[in-house]
């Protein structure tokens, strides 16, 4: 059986497309992203503007060709917190259904971090203690206290980048005191994750796909790539911490034309690498963890296993 999922978040639309036989474990043979900046300027106002709700129409089209072109028998698609929350979401939805056919399920942010969750595990033994997963997104962040077995806590925050640049409108490159307001704010939003992490004991951060495959394309940049840098295998990478914290200094300190110049960084993450660099470092030191992985699997290969396996 030949599946396709379309996972459609507030920055980016993903699609992955996977195969099964009978007796044999799923093989990715597509996987890509278009960027639709779904939230942009009006993800705090529960909207999707005019410009962001065509981006987002003309990359559901992109990744239906894309479909076509690998006959596959079956269309999975996922709205996330832009769709969730949008006063207007329904009438994306239908404008999907009415122009491609595509059934979109909105699912909620618990349902979102399930996923997360089945799509890491594929990953990383978590064999070692209890980790704490995160996935950045627009909209919403997830984060999930889970071992090889089972999760033990999760929930979805609206503290996504698309929300926070929205809210803050840091300036360019960002200044120390709009550091110290938005630490300041990301701590009055989670005093509940920080009870979770002393209760379970985590050490251990993952992280999910998106902004941490930037982190570590950004870290390697000058490095030799292999075949371990492929999105198509399941991997996690081990991310040292003074790499990390070289890098968030080098992204703090930087304007957006420097960015735009620098090795390992998308286009279409200049904008918001800065604060998804930055809530990573807040979380790192709130929660005093001391080791952190990336995994290039998440929501949409947890519903190809979901799939798959049920």
């Amino acid at each position: 059986m030949r599946v396709a999922v379309l996972d459609l978040g507030t920055n980016t639309f993903n699609l992955i497309v996977a195969e099964q036989n009978e007796n044999t474990p799923f093989q990715i043979l597509h996987n890509s992203k278009l960027p639709v900046k779904l939230g942009e300027k009006g993800i705090n106002k529960g909207e999707i503007l005019q410009s962001a709700f065509d981006r987002g129409i003309h990359a559901v089209k992109i990744h239906l060709q894309t479909i076509h072109t690998l006959n596959v028998e079956k269309i999975i698609a996922f709205g996330t917190s832009a769709l969730r929350t949008a006063k207007n979401g329904d009438q994306f939805i239908e404008a999907i259904r009415h122009l491609t056919g595509i059934e979109i399920e909105i699912i909620t942010g618990d349902r979102e971090a399930e996923l997360i969750y089945y799509g890491v595990r594929q990953t990383h033994p978590m064999d070692k203690g209890k980790y704490l997963i995160l996935d950045i997104g627009g909209g919403s962040n997830e984060l999930i206290i889970a071992d090889k077995d089972r999760i033990y806590w999760k929930r979805s925050y609206e503290l996504g980048i698309a929300r926070l640049l929205n809210r803050f409108k840091p300036s360019d490159p960002i200044t120390p005191p709009e550091i110290a307001k938005i630490k300041q704010y990301l701590a009055q939003e989670i005093p509940d994750l920080v009870d979770q992490v002393k209760r379970y004991n985590v050490k251990t951060l993952l992280g999910a796909s998106g902004s941490f495959e930037t982190f570590v394309s950004m870290i390697r940049a000058d490095q030799i790539e292999d075949e371990t840098t492929s999105s198509l295998f399941p991997r996690s990478i081990s991310v040292s911490p003074r790499d990390f914290n070289l890098l968030y200094e080098k992204l703090i300190q930087s304007k957006a034309a420097e960015r735009s110049t620098m090795k390992g960084l998308e286009p279409m993450r200049i904008e918001m690498i800065v604060l998804a660099c930055l809530f990573v470092k807040f979380i790192l030191e709130t929660l005093h963890l001391e080791t952190i992985f990336q995994s290039n699997f998440a929501l949409k290969e947890g519903a190809i296993y979901q799939l798959f396996n049920n």
